[in-house]
């Protein structure tokens, strides 16, 4: 059992003061602030071990579920001594990530599904959640059983597709090809009880979001079975992002904190422009690219410099977010919790809700990180990290 009192809770809905209570790693009720003395004596009757956080007045919110992770490692694209290595528990807990979904990217070769797939069991028993995308840039996608539809089918953790567009390094697919994957997707998704989300990595080329629009134009599946990611890439592609959004899309943009980010445009800047082009905000999230390589090309093509994704970097973008004024705490905490647990069909995700895994952050009066929950489980507490990896 476990407490987190006084408590300035952000569900992602401004709820004020209160007490959160957990048993069993689910959260059991949100309480009045004044009734944290009497639920703790009621809690001890129960159970003589009875975990106590006192939040201290600090922000308490829902536990980061982060779309893009490169969580087994990534990269490659300046050859073997580039590939990125594996991402250990610890840093999932320093960013205040308590749900991933890992992918593979440029490199669907080397980089195997099988290893994604031990690696995401391999985090769920340390303490995280966790799922994956089957597929690569490559089309046809690289499966583990053969096919899109049997891989959500057959494995519980694939819950989607992951597909190149627009890009050098992409497969160039046709729009016929497009229509399949997506419809391949959807349909396992139907079959299996899952999203079925396609996610979209957008490169910088001139067709950006046309060939989905065109991949769904005439048939019944929604523009939202695809979720484009890297949106904020550039000035031209947020810019047609904002028409994308306007015909039902989603949105995913690589967060960036800061003014002079090492990928794309500022966040904050690219997420008031959606929000003012009238792109609804549910439509709107944020993940790391984490642990991925971030090529830099020059004019002609070549590797002119090689970078890595911060996971770290979504947290730090839904602080500047809750302080702008144009977006409002509820709008930044959603766009990286209760969004993505709607758009990828995670029931027990995103929000500190009664009935709800009790993934919960705690932040102290400068918005650090101090204490971190995953499922009922204590990661991080006073800002020391508790749950390693094995091999950590």
């Amino acid at each position: 059992m476990l407490l987190i009192e006084n408590a300035d809770l952000f569900s992602p809905a401004p709820l004020g003061l209160g007490t959160v209570s957990v048993v069993g790693g689910k959260i059991s009720g949100i309480h009045p602030a004044d009734s944290a003395k009497e639920l703790r004596l009621h809690m001890e009757r129960l159970c003589p071990e009875v975990t106590v956080l006192d939040a201290e007045g600090g922000k308490v919110l829902p536990g980061i579920i982060d779309r893009h992770v490169h969580f087994n490692g990534a990269g490659g694209e300046g050859g073997p001594r580039y590939r990125t290595p594996p991402l250990q528990l610890s840093a999932f807990v320093r960013a205040g990530v308590t749900s991933a979904v890992g992918l593979t990217g440029t490199d669907g070769t080397c980089r195997g599904l099988r290893d994604l797939l031990m690696k995401a069991r391999g985090l769920e028993e340390e303490g995280l959640s966790t799922w994956i995308l089957t597929g690569s840039y490559a089309l046809p996608s690289p499966t583990l059983t053969g096919g899109v539809m049997d891989d959500l089918c057959l494995i519980d953790k694939v819950i989607g597709l992951k597909i190149a567009l627009s890009d050098h390094r992409s497969a160039h697919p046709t729009v016929d090809e497009l229509r399949r994957a997506v419809s391949e997707a959807r349909v396992g998704g139907m079959l299996a009880g899952k999203a079925g989300t396609v996610c979209v990595h957008m490169g910088s080329e001139a067709p950006a979001f046309e060939p989905l629009l065109a991949a769904v134009d005439g048939t019944d599946i929604p523009l939202a079975q695809f979720a484009p990611t890297h949106v904020s890439r550039n000035e031209a592609l947020l810019e047609r992002a904002v028409e994308y959004g306007l015909r039902g899309g989603n949105l995913d943009i690589t967060a960036a904190p800061g003014e002079k980010p090492v990928f794309g445009i500022p966040t904050r800047r690219a997420v008031k422009h959606l929000l003012a082009g009238g792109v609804s905000p549910e439509r709107i999230t944020l993940s790391s690219d984490g642990n991925g390589s971030m090529p830099r090309f020059d004019a002609e093509g070549k590797l002119a410099g090689m970078g890595i994704g911060p996971i770290e970097s979504v947290l730090a973008c839904i602080l500047e977010l809750m302080e702008d004024p144009e977006v409002g705490p509820e709008k930044a905490v959603g766009m990286a919790t209760s969004h993505v647990a709607d758009q990828l069909s995670l029931p027990h995700k995103g929000r500190i809700e009664r009935g709800r895994d009790a993934d919960i952050l705690v932040l102290d009066d400068r918005n650090a990180l101090r204490h971190v929950v995953a499922k009922g489980r204590v990661m991080m507490k006073d800002g020391s990290v508790l749950a390693r990896g094995t091999f950590e």
